[in-house]
């Protein structure tokens, strides 16, 4: 029995417990989320040492840090320390996008090291691989795809990104849209050039109940990927990519009905006074399931700080109900990431979830804020340092310049509480 069939069955889930514990709510709240699919908790049985994550309503947004080689750059001890990086700092779950090298052998060695959630792109593995027997992606075979799904769930993967709203009428729409950028996801890239030059219809759509056995055997949960996402501010909330999103809501309630968890991928690069309705629109059609968002980004200039354009829409989007953000880092668009790149992608990712849940009213985020104010009040900096996000920068930061007073070296001893303190009657005033 799949996680969510045990939960409808009313066996005991420990994945449950565990969740509800660690998000500091009650184990009814977790588990009618989780049957009712607005909650989803990705832990393949197969997956050893993996500490279980809940993502949806009424839980703290989290965060995905994307890693992998690539066909320019291959250094598998490289990608081992992002992934001790990434968890470091507080990543939720981390994605292995591996195009270079012997990809399954750098999967496995991955995923026994990683103690978060784990997630793939099977369609990738699938694509080169068809490169190297059949000299072109547009050869693989519906069956070459589904082996891929297989073989990652074999290896303990927890969630996998499939695009199965990349279909021929998807497709037919992006053509008449006219876009800037076209394609930019490379899993839908894959299955565009696939279709249009088999003519035929995506197999992950056309055989979706074949997905949906091996999600079940498996008990992998299915991130329904945004193939058309678009990948410039100006292809923001096409039809193409609502016309995917349309039949990724289809899809969701055929997950819940065979007992797979779903949730949903989503945009891209939108423009602020957008991303509201995005959400809203995908929480409609899409019944409520989890939605993950990647950035979304707000501008298309920001290259070499697409950490920040990434972490304003995801705060935006995550206080308006997003549940997931996928990371940005400074490499965006500009190379692979490297372990710098990494780190600040968590970190600005981090802080953007953190904002909204404010919004959102996770429990102990508000209070979390009120802690730091209450150490900054009194000037202590230990604990300032502790309740920051990442306290090593906030202690280093305080030392950058030396200072005698008890107050940084920004006011010294003109700083504003402590003079408002004095004529307040808070502190006794000097003579």
């Amino acid at each position: 029995m799949t996680l969510i069939e045990r939960a409808r069955t009313g066996l005991a889930v420990p994945e449950v417990e565990q969740v509800a514990r660690t998000e500091g709510v009650s184990t009814e709240t977790v588990l009618n989320g989780l049957i009712n699919g607005t909650i989803v908790i990705p832990a393949n049985p197969l997956h050893v040492g993996l500490v279980p994550v809940g993502v949806g309503k009424g839980l703290r947004t989290k965060v995905n840090a994307n890693l992998g080689t690539s066909s320019d750059s291959c250094d598998v001890q490289g990608e081992l320390r992002k992934l001790r990086i990434a968890i470091d700092c507080g990543a939720d779950a981390v994605m292995d996008l591996s195009t270079g090298g012997d990809i399954s052998a750098i999967r496995r060695e991955l995923i026994a090291a990683c103690s978060v959630t784990f997630g793939t792109v099977p369609v990738y593995q699938a694509g080169i691989d068809a490169i190297e027997r059949r000299g072109a992606i547009v050869n693989m075979t519906a069956d070459d795809m589904f082996a891929a799904v297989e073989a990652h769930a074999r290896d303990g993967v927890d969630f996998m990104t499939i695009h199965c709203g990349v279909t021929q009428e998807s497709i037919e729409q992006l053509r008449t849209q006219g876009r800037l950028t076209n394609v930019v996801s490379r899993g839908g890239a894959f299955l565009t050039g696939w279709i249009l030059h088999n003519e035929r219809e995506n197999p992950f759509f056309e055989q979706y109940d074949r997905l949906l056995d091996l999600a079940r055997t498996y008990d992998f949960a299915l991130s329904l990927g945004d193939g058309l996402r678009p990948g410039c501010i100006a292809d923001a909330s096409d039809r193409a990519q609502f016309q995917e999103l349309i039949l990724l809501g289809g899809l969701v309630q055929r997950a819940r009905d065979a007992g797979v968890q779903v949730f949903v991928e989503g945009p891209g690069h939108v423009p602020m006074d957008q991303i509201v309705a995005n959400v809203q629109m995908q929480k409609t059609l899409c019944q409520g399931a989890p939605f993950y968002v990647l950035g979304p980004l707000v501008t298309d200039i920001g290259a070499g700080y697409d950490h920040i354009t990434g972490a304003i829409g995801g705060a935006i989007a995550a206080a308006a109900g997003a549940d997931f953000l996928c990371y940005v880092t400074p490499s965006e668009h500009l190379s692979l990431p490297d372990e710098n790149d990494v780190r600040d992608g968590v970190i600005a990712s981090r802080i953007a979830a953190h904002a909204a849940d404010i919004v959102k009213g996770v429990p102990g985020a508000f209070e979390w804020d009120r802690k730091m104010s209450r150490a900054r009040k009194a000037l202590d900096w230990n604990a300032q340092a502790e309740y920051a996000l990442v306290p090593e920068m906030a202690r280093r930061g305080h030392l950058k310049t030396p200072t005698s007073d008890e107050a940084c070296s920004m006011c010294g001893k003109y700083c504003a509480m402590a003079v408002v303190d004095r004529y307040l009657g808070t502190v006794a005033a000097e003579s």
